[in-house]
């Protein structure tokens, strides 16, 4: 069963920590040379602040908030935006889940497959926006 408030909880235990992003994106970055390339010449700290955002409006949306923000994220990560396949995402779900693994420590295979349940609608809906 998806329970969107114990997603929320988990990353409420997780994200206080700065390092948390950090270890996010060195996780993501690890994924594959194409990730890599893609961060390449980006503000790391400003795209830390837009990670924590994205993450909060993926749950929020599977709490029952409105889809503006995610259709949103949709649109700027569009092919005629920011250029993100969708093959990315599946990369991205890893490396967040990687993360959570370390930082939360109530992570359980069980809370993973709530975490990958939760957000996966949103998921979807960002990608079907290529």
């Amino acid at each position: 069963m998806v329970d969107p408030d114990q997603v929320f909880q988990s990353y409420g235990r997780s994200c206080n920590n700065p390092q948390f992003y950090e270890d996010f994106y060195n996780n993501f970055m690890s994924q594959s040379d194409e990730v890599r390339k893609m961060f390449a010449n980006t503000d790391m700290s400003a795209q830390r602040g837009l990670l924590r955002g994205g993450i909060m409006w993926l749950v929020m949306h599977a709490r029952g908030m409105s889809d503006a923000k995610i259709r949103a994220l949709g649109e700027s990560h569009s092919r005629e935006k920011l250029n993100i396949h969708p093959s990315y995402y599946s990369l991205w779900l890893d490396a967040l889940i990687d993360t959570l693994r370390i930082h939360d420590p109530e992570f359980s295979p069980q809370l993973e497959t709530t975490w990958r349940a939760t957000l996966s609608p949103s998921i979807e809906m960002i990608k079907s926006m290529y």
